[in-house]
């Protein structure tokens, strides 16, 4: 199994592991291809197939206390197949997405996630935030 960042070739996979079907394709790898520079897609591959994804969104606050550069990271869409969980491929991916941040000089890497993938993230390094806030709309 091998993890490497991915692109606009690797649209049709990305695709399919977020229930994209093909008659939205070529628009999808329109959005991926458009956003090349702040959303970082990673996938895992066994035997050339691919078995799993996750992404990288690197953004910027505005600047401030004694610093232009205040990017950070958040992590969405993680994918692993099924049948190819429970593998290390969610470590993989996160180990690869962890390093691009510490790579790139990334302030914090934050993540949105759903209850059954809490445990797995505090795994691999992540925790609460005592000052992270969520505002939702309400519903009409």
């Amino acid at each position: 199994m091998i993890v490497r960042r991915a692109g606009v070739a690797d649209a049709a996979a990305l695709a399919e592991l977020r229930g994209i079907g093909p008659e939205q394709l070529a628009a999808y790898a329109g959005w991926v291809a458009g956003h090349a520079e702040t959303h970082l897609p990673f996938v895992a591959e066994a035997d050339g197939y691919v078995v799993g994804s996750a992404w990288l969104l690197v953004a910027e606050r505005v600047p401030g206390n004694g610093s232009l550069d205040r990017r950070y990271g958040d992590v969405q869409s993680v994918m692993v197949r099924e049948e190819w969980r429970n593998q290390g491929i969610g470590a993989a991916l996160m180990a690869a997405i962890l390093a691009e941040a510490r790579a790139r000089g990334l302030l914090h890497v934050t993540v949105h996630s759903g209850r059954r993938a809490i445990d797995f993230y505090l795994r691999n390094g992540f925790s609460h935030h005592r000052q992270l806030l969520l505002w939702e709309p309400a519903e009409p």
